[in-house]
């Protein structure tokens, strides 16, 4: 099957998906959920991938583990947080509840399509390895590989000290600025991004694999300026104000830096 083919047919399966969770999210009202489908989707697409593709069959075994490792690690994590706090909703959905109320399921439902398109986009480093049909594995894939082990070893030390901070701390207000936190207020995306990284560089040892740098680009953007960073911290100010603010001023935003001196 060509690669076109392959993205379009599975485009098609990943909008009925996210058509069904949208039923779901309207039945449970609770529109986060979609974040668990949108990081499980990617395991289906990269098993798709490895299944249908014409490349080299232990090229597509490795990217597709990969990515299965990686999409259930994220699925799962976020499966448990959004269960625990259920039916309460993620804060970046009941804000766009006030900001769409004109038309909030009209344009949810196109929201909840848009992730099945970023799924297949970003997706374009695994279809690119599934399609080489190269027998062996070169220098760029290795690197990728390794950035990739990481950047994913990085987010789930990133999660677990978060997770830790919140089930030790009774503070409803207090700032997590332990381990990776201390460095960086979103340690967590930077690792994501740098995963993506890993994805890109492996995709480069395949012959058309350089388009996939719209996938780590796409990402950086969207953690930089829409639902990453800019959501995360609006929601922080609302529920942990001036701490938060202060949190702020000293610790980089998304690079791990020491941190900076507070003015006296």
């Amino acid at each position: 099957m060509s690669a076109s083919l392959l993205s379009l047919e599975s485009l098609a399966a990943l909008c009925v998906l996210f058509a069904a969770v949208y039923a779901l999210a309207r039945w449970i009202d609770n529109y986060g959920i979609v974040d668990i489908a949108w990081s499980y989707a990617f395991a289906l697409l990269a098993l798709i991938y490895a299944l249908f593709g014409a490349g080299w069959p232990v090229r597509r075994a490795l990217v597709a583990a990969m990515a299965v490792a990686w999409s259930l690690r994220l699925g799962t994590h976020l499966l448990v947080r959004i269960a625990r706090k259920h039916p309460e909703e993620d804060g970046r959905y009941r804000q766009l509840r006030k900001d769409w109320a004109g038309a909030f399921k009209l344009k949810m439902a196109g929201f909840f399509q848009m992730q099945a398109v970023s799924v297949v986009l970003l997706g374009i480093p695994f279809l690119a390895a599934c399609s080489n049909p190269e027998p062996a594995l070169g220098t760029l894939e290795w690197c990728g590989a390794a950035l990739w082990l990481a950047a994913i070893s990085g987010e789930a030390l990133s999660d677990a000290q978060l997770a830790m901070f919140k089930r030790t701390t009774r503070d409803s207000k207090a700032v997590c600025d332990a381990g990776l936190w201390r460095y960086s207020r979103h340690p967590n995306y930077f690792f994501e991004w740098l995963i993506w990284v890993g994805y890109f560089l492996f995709a480069c040892g395949s012959p058309w694999g350089w388009v996939g740098i719209i996938s780590p680009a796409c990402i950086l953007y969207l953690l930089l300026r829409v639902t990453g960073i800019p959501m995360t911290e609006e929601q922080s100010i609302r529920s942990k104000g001036d701490a938060y603010r202060s949190y702020q001023a000293r610790t980089s935003p998304f690079v791990p830096l020491p941190q900076r001196r507070a003015h006296p």
